[in-house]
């Protein structure tokens, strides 16, 4: 009777021949990190590098040419930003509440479209296009445009409101309405990627825990309170992760808006926009480079803070 022979296999089944050199089977049996090395190395080197040299700026007296001559003054910049009570902290002040009470808006109103865009029903992909619609325009053209709208003397919006008779409003030209202006048009903007983020996520949900909740009688809030938000919770999580760091990084809305140092009482000055004006309009670059660099810290921190919280919500 014919014998069949098998070939022989490595230890651990990865199909090297025992013959084979000790460095091909150790390619082989961490080829998946081989294939992704260079795209990893060239991930690193755009992050890397331009954050080393900006590291390195922190710590000199770079001024007006990054290639004029320096000297190093180790943490002497950190200690005149942090103790900055005049520029630094009202900007990490309106950056934090830029950030925050859009994300809440954004959050919160995002939800709500998602739900009513959740169960099918006539016209809900012209509905779908329209609520998408601020996602194709820039940020600059947006702000551009809000700009003219918000205008105290020609916008559209004091107009609106001459017509039910109230007074026109400052909008951008406000020190203290610029700020939340500025917050409505992020909010208009962005909401349209979180109600996708939310939809995505709720469209993978099963229906079998609703239509237990629905049989045993729970209302539709108690259904969405004690079924559908737990379950979406790691989906939110992200949503918030994605679009409150996009949100602290916010410039180019800010810019277009109110010009550069965040208008004349700098009212919309975040830390973007001023590490912008330290280094363009007044060419300090060591300065610029130490608040882009607690910036940096800002945004890791919260960075770990979310991930961390994703992590319990998935538990």
């Amino acid at each position: 009777m014919a014998t069949v022979t098998t070939p022989r296999r490595a230890p651990g089944g990865a199909g090297v021949m025992p013959d084979t050199p000790g460095w091909a089977r150790w390619a082989n049996d961490h080829r998946k990190w081989l294939f992704a090395a260079p795209a990893m190395a060239f991930v690193a080197a755009l992050i890397v590098i331009p954050l080393g040299w900006t590291a390195w700026l922190s710590l000199t007296d770079a001024e007006g040419s990054v290639r004029a001559e320096s000297e190093f003054v180790g943490f002497q910049n950190y200690l005149d930003v942090l103790s900055d009570t005049d520029r630094f902290w009202p900007a990490v002040g309106r950056t934090a509440g830029f950030t925050l009470v859009a994300l809440l808006f954004e959050v919160v109103l995002g939800m709500a479209i998602a739900l009513l865009l959740w169960r099918p029903f006539k016209g809900q992909k012209w509905v779908r296009v329209a609520i998408l619609m601020p996602l194709v325009a820039t940020p600059v053209a947006v702000g551009m445009m809000w700009r003219l709208i918000f205008d105290p003397n020609i916008g559209l919006a004091n107009q609106v409101l001459g017509w039910v008779g109230i007074g026109p409003q400052p909008w951008l030209a406000g020190q203290h309405s610029a700020l939340p202006t500025t917050i409505f048009i992020d909010v208009w903007q962005w909401t349209p990627m979180v109600v996708l983020i939310l939809l995505a996520g709720l469209t993978s949900l099963s229906e079998e825990p609703q239509e237990a909740a629905r049989i045993d009688g729970a209302s539709s809030w108690q259904r969405f309170r004690h079924v559908t938000l737990p379950l979406l919770m790691p989906t939110v999580i992200v949503a918030i992760l994605l679009r409150g760091i996009d949100a602290l990084k916010t410039f180019d809305i800010l810019y277009a808006t109110k010009g550069r140092g965040g208008g004349s009482f700098h009212e919309v000055e975040t830390l973007n926009v001023y590490a912008y004006g330290l280094s363009f309009d007044y060419n300090e670059y060591g300065v610029s480079s130490t608040v882009l660099i607690l910036f940096f810290l800002i945004i890791i921190g919260s960075m770990w803070a979310l991930t961390a919280r994703r992590k319990e919500a998935k538990r």
